[in-house]
């Protein structure tokens, strides 16, 4: 693509350490600082929810989002190969592209629940370089396995 920057470029490797630490915060059970990592005018698209537009509608999405992994004992594991389904650490390189004051990452994940893969998906993120700094401003995921039918759910 004739947007990106050359290979292993420094706004390269900052847009991938923004998912890096958002993985840290997110796992350590920390909402303020993984929401610290969105723009004040972010727009969060989670998948079977409604979007979160804003810090203040991010931080609660994430309390309650990472209340709830950790009641089932989750762990979420970034840059996997597409359908990693080994516990071991994921070792794979994100897609990044940029172009001026804009980039975007898309990367591939799974869920482990006591030491087994319990899920695999993808992320999307698109971030915006404002004084030095690379902040998400949109930002989805999904999971590679369909939802339950409405009637299993209840």
């Amino acid at each position: 693509m004739g947007f990106a920057h050359a290979a292993g470029s420094a706004d390269e490797s900052a847009i991938r350490t923004v998912n890096v630490n958002w993985g840290k915060a997110y796992n350590g059970g920390d909402a303020k600082a993984v929401t610290a990592l969105y723009a004040d005018d972010a727009v969060l698209l989670p998948p079977g929810a409604p979007g979160a537009r804003g810090k203040a509608a991010i931080l609660d999405f994430y309390t309650k989002d990472i209340a709830d992994t950790k009641a089932q004992g989750a762990q979420l594991v970034l840059a996997c190969e597409p359908g990693d389904r080994s516990p071991a650490p994921c070792k794979s390189q994100t897609e990044v592209v940029v172009s001026g004051n804009l980039g975007c990452e898309v990367g591939y994940m799974k869920v482990i629940v006591k030491g087994t893969v319990v899920d695999t998906g993808k992320w999307l993120s698109v971030m915006r370089k404002k004084d030095g700094r690379w902040q998400l401003v949109r930002d989805t995921w999904n999971m590679d396995t369909p939802p339950a039918p409405p009637e299993a759910r209840k």
